[in-house]
């Protein structure tokens, strides 16, 4: 087994957080901008619910709520790799392919917004994530 620096399993995180922040920045851009333009007072938008009756385009907000779901279990893993230095090149290989399928995701659902495109890649990205977390949890077990 190739040994490698255990602390690149923090490469993909940052690319991930930095795709937070990006969603971040274009989340309160299109709010502003659309409350703005249809003179919408703030507390008209005061709960999520509101929001999501008042305002037309989600997108980017939806994406970033996306973000803070199935991406803290990728975040949980790496940091146990990291912990454990049982960062190996596989893993590493595919925490870089989940952070490339989150960047895509990310791309169709505030770009074109193609349901079944982006399914595709959330369905893709979740099996890289699940393959990590076995190949994880096999680690452990070979510790025991």
């Amino acid at each position: 087994m190739a040994t490698i620096n255990q602390a690149q399993i923090l490469y993909p995180i940052a690319v991930l957080v930095a795709l937070v922040m990006l969603m971040t920045v274009l989340m309160l851009r299109e709010r502003v901008q659309e409350m703005k333009a249809r003179r919408i007072h703030p507390q008209k938008v005061a709960t999520s619910t509101q929001m999501a009756g008042v305002l037309q385009n989600t997108r980017a907000a939806d994406n970033y709520k996306n973000l803070f779901e199935m991406p803290v279990l990728f975040y949980v893993c790496c940091l146990a790799l990291l912990a454990l230095q049982a960062v190996t090149p596989l893993l590493l290989g595919l925490a870089w392919a989940y952070v490339a399928l989150r960047l895509l995701h990310s791309f169709i659902h505030v770009g074109y917004n193609k349901v079944m495109h982006r399914f595709n890649v959330f369905a893709l990205s979740a099996l890289v994530l699940l393959v990590m977390w076995v190949l994880l949890v096999a680690h452990l077990l070979q510790r025991i």
